[in-house]
């Protein structure tokens, strides 16, 4: 805390209002909520020199030595408070399997949040005792306790975004947290997890994200099910049966709930078995490189506002959420259509608003969105409609940003183009002969 200003003061100073999340039936038909306001409050870590690094570090806790590693943004600033995301391994798995990403590398590196989250997160990797997480008697819970209490003395926290996430036994793990510690996170992710860590409490609302494959055999979707049931019932959402996808189809299906503002619940259903990094359009396939599923679990949790500090601004994000593209002509927006993922998924206007389905944000030459990128089928001629695809890099998937405002395809030169300057919600994107015309036109929104 810096000199001459009190603790109630620095808090005071830090406070600040809510956060606006999406709650809705699923992402075809959700609409943008106000959240309840959460207060945040400065950690004792804030305005001081930083007390831990980046690396492994041991504590005491329960009378144990218990050991995790830690990621410290490389900009890390003591003046910012930073979100806090715990990462667990799954059983027979260790810290330094999620903190380095494995065979994946860092491009999956605390299941992909040290990419994804661009120097805005402080990233922790805990160990479990016998590479697992058992919980007896609750000492897990009070291992993430002290663990908090440590990173927070030494390292500048915002109190309203700390986030869990787990894969298999690390799953069960984060749910745990979720029902005994939903005061202390803002919202968890479930990889294929079932209740194997326990559950004290699970009625207090916490946002909620589970994923699971349709043909897991080690641990059955019924399971991730149960868990994704407790938080529609603690957080007050509509019931309903989301659709989930067939054998055989590549796919994945992700439906948003309709909750209490400020307590989404997520799921997500893919054809695969047990496994954390699906890849669409390759049944059973896991690459920590290729997944979708990092990309929606952080912007799940980047939807909660705060005092989130500047990225690192000699790295640009490879995958920023809040990217729209609002056509001049129709003052409407990029859009999927019916918010599909699944590949050919046709690219259309549609009013703005902030679900996934318009987040067309840049990787390189590459227009990304759902998982997907933004494809003009190959040598496509004028008039041909714009669709989303698997990424592969083509020409085909790479796009121009023109000094006029014009977007124009590597491999044809082809603009992005409104079908015949319509402006009503369903027209058509196409590429047409570049012109610069009003319905070719598109800026950030």
């Amino acid at each position: 805390m810096p000199q001459g200003i009190s603790r109630h003061r620095w808090r005071a100073l830090l406070a600040v209002a809510g956060t606006i999340v999406l709650a809705a039936t699923s992402i075809t038909g959700s609409r943008l909520a106000a959240a309840d306001a959460v207060p945040l409050a400065a950690t004792a870590g804030c305005g001081k020199a930083p007390a831990l690094s980046s690396g492994t570090h041991t504590i005491q806790s329960g009378g144990q030595s218990r050991s995790f590693v830690l990621r410290v943004p490389a900009n890390y600033n003591s003046a910012n408070p930073y979100r806090l995301i715990f990462a667990f391994h799954w059983r027979g798995g260790t810290m330094n399997d999620v903190a380095s990403g494995g065979s994946s590398g860092s491009s999956w590196s605390y299941y992909g949040m040290s990419e994804q989250s661009n120097n805005t997160a402080i990233l922790v990797a805990p160990q479990g005792i016998g590479n697992g997480w058992a919980n007896s008697g609750g000492q897990d819970i009070t291992f993430v306790d002290d663990l908090t209490r440590r990173i927070e003395d030494a390292l500048c926290v915002d109190t309203a975004q700390r986030f869990a996430m787990g894969f298999s036994y690390g799953g069960g793990m984060s749910y745990a947290l979720a029902c005994a510690r939903a005061g202390v996170f803002r919202a968890v992710a479930v990889y294929a997890g079932a209740q194997l860590s326990g559950c004290a409490g699970g009625t207090q609302p916490i946002a909620y994200f589970g994923i699971h494959g349709i043909s897991d055999n080690v641990l059955n979707i019924s399971a991730g099910r149960s868990l994704r049931d407790t938080f529609v019932r603690a957080n007050g959402c509509a019931a309903q049966s989301p659709r989930e996808p067939g054998p055989g189809s590549g796919s994945h299906i992700t439906t948003l709930y309709s909750c209490r503002a400020g307590y989404p619940v997520q799921w997500a259903a893919f054809d695969g078995g047990h496994g954390p990094g699906p890849v669409d359009g390759c049944s059973g396939c896991e690459d920590g490189a290729r997944t979708w599923t990092k990309t929606e679990v952080w912007r799940f949790f980047a939807q909660f506002g705060g005092t989130t500090p500047p990225p690192d601004p000699t790295t640009p994000p490879p995958d920023p959420s809040g990217n729209r593209l609002r056509n001049e002509a129709s003052a409407r927006c990029l859009d999927v259509s019916q918010a599909s993922s699944a590949n050919g998924a046709q690219v259309q206007v549609w009013d703005c608003h902030g679900n996934a389905n318009q987040q067309f944000t840049r990787n390189g030459a590459t227009l990304r969105v759902l998982g997907k990128c933004l494809d003009a089928p190959v040598n496509a001629a004028a008039g041909t409609r714009t669709q989303i695809w698997d990424c592969h890099g083509g020409a085909n998937q790479q796009w121009v940003f023109n000094g006029n405002g014009t977007i124009s395809s590597a491999q044809t030169g082809l603009c992005l183009d409104v079908n015949g300057g319509a402006t009503a919600n369903g027209s058509a994107v196409i590429v047409w002969g570049c012109h610069g015309g009003a319905n070719q036109r598109w800026a950030r929104a």
